[in-house]
């Protein structure tokens, strides 16, 4: 099975904005790492959301 490229550009530009990381730190991420990722980043911002 293949994974949607624009689902895959959406997580990179995602952690890209939130993390700050380049390009290549996050292509060498596993699928799975960069799914958790891309999870943690919303339950932070979902966090900071209720805060403010």
């Amino acid at each position: 099975m293949t994974y949607a490229t624009d689902r895959l550009q959406e997580e990179i530009a995602y952690v890209a904005y939130h993390f700050h990381w380049n390009l290549e730190t996050i292509l060498d991420l596993e699928h799975h790492d960069r799914r958790r990722y891309t999870r943690q980043i919303a339950s932070f911002v979902a966090l900071a959301g209720a805060e403010g």
